[in-house]
């Protein structure tokens, strides 16, 4: 049978889903690339919450997904963007987030790093700045996972120029109880992060931030680059001290990042492997055998689909996650915190069903095209 689909004209075209689904089986981590899924959130559709309301959350339904993606071999990046930190999730919420979710990683054996900011601030001095990320990396330490520093909105907005960037990460770092990751979250994800590392200028801002990694090498594990530029972030992995990873956050190109060249690779820390989970994992498992080929074969054909979810404006691609989770059966509502479902359009919306339907990550096609039909009903499309 075929459903009928709205294009961006609002015309209706024919689609005919596919029956079987990318086979894939639960699976040991990986061993030639450290792999970590951006995991999202799942809200609590029966909670009487407004948009501005604190977040209110499925547990069960959010740590059931961390297990499928534990289960698959993934590591969980817990509390970052794709959890819509500083977009539906307060530092309140993030906070008991990153406690359940590390407490399941230990019951199952699951490998998890968490977000850590300054959320709980809207501006503020230096000093302040400093504290808010503090009492977040204690929360993250004392949980007992591994610490991701986000960039923050604040220090974006009082930071004088790249003298205070300095002088603040490397204070987290000093006091920080094991190596951490850096994360250089572009504007694309959040305008409120423009001129990060203190210069509008990405190549100053690259400087200081390898600077940031020089004077306190044994304290970064690895850093996370999401600026959707791809040659940026080889010329900049190239540069790494030896023994710091990269982790690329690059989903428009993360398959010939990850695949990497003569000179090196980058590990992953994607949102989009939220969607891929499975199949993102097959593909990792191939290249842990050393075929490239095989690999890019799998991943290669998921960017179409990554960057009709990355669209600009790339903010609200959490929307296009959550709603292939609801798809994908992982979760019995397409509801999220903030009422963020009404950020994309029911055209853009469709093509995502069309798009992952055609990759087989639906593991119950069925179950996908039924709901697909009752959100084209909600929204008046009779089939």
């Amino acid at each position: 049978m075929t459903i009928r689909l709205p294009g961006a004209g609002g015309a209706l075209r024919a689609y005919e889903p596919r029956t079987e689904p990318f086979a894939s089986a639960p699976g040991t981590p990986f061993t030639s690339r450290t792999v970590f899924s951006a995991a999202h959130v799942v809200a609590d559709p029966f909670a009487d919450a407004s948009p501005d309301s604190p977040a209110a959350v499925d547990w069960d339904a959010t740590l059931a997904f961390r297990r499928h993606l534990w289960a698959h071999g993934l590591g969980v990046a817990e509390a970052m963007d794709t959890a819509q930190r500083g977009m539906g999730l307060d530092w309140a919420g993030a906070a008991e987030l990153i406690r359940r979710s590390a407490a399941e990683a230990r019951a199952v054996g699951g490998r998890i790093a968490c977000g850590v900011g300054t959320d709980q601030l809207t501006g503020g001095s230096l000093a302040e700045i400093r504290a808010a990320y503090e009492e977040q990396l204690a929360v993250v330490e004392e949980a007992g996972a591994q610490a991701i520093l986000m960039a923050s909105r604040a220090l974006a907005a009082t930071a004088k120029g790249p003298e205070d960037h300095l002088e603040v990460y490397g204070h987290l770092l000093r006091q920080a109880a094991g190596p951490v990751i850096l994360h250089w979250l572009g504007p694309m994800f959040d305008p409120a992060l423009d001129g990060y590392w203190g210069s509008a200028d990405l190549d100053a801002a690259t400087d200081t931030f390898l600077e940031v990694i020089a004077a306190h090498p044994d304290k970064v594990d690895g850093v996370k680059i999401s600026l959707l530029d791809a040659q940026r972030e080889i010329d900049l992995r190239r540069r790494l001290p030896r023994g710091v990873r990269c982790y690329t956050g690059d989903d428009f190109h993360y398959p010939e990042l990850i695949a990497g060249d003569e000179q090196g690779f980058s590990h992953a820390l994607l949102g989009i492997f939220d969607p891929l989970g499975p199949l993102a994992a097959e593909a990792v498992r191939v290249l842990d055998t050393g075929d490239v080929k095989a690999f890019r074969g799998l991943l290669d054909p998921t960017v179409e689909l990554s960057r009709h979810l990355f669209q600009a404006p790339t903010r609200f691609y959490k929307t296009g996650v959550v709603f292939l989770a609801w798809l994908a059966g992982h979760q019995s509502h397409f509801t999220m915190v903030g009422g963020l479902q009404s950020a994309r359009s029911l055209p853009h919306l469709a093509r995502a069903y069309e798009l992952a339907d055609g990759l087989g990550l639906f593991p119950d096609p069925r179950l996908a095209e039924e709901r697909m039909r009752n959100l084209l009903s909600l929204y008046g499309v009779n089939q």
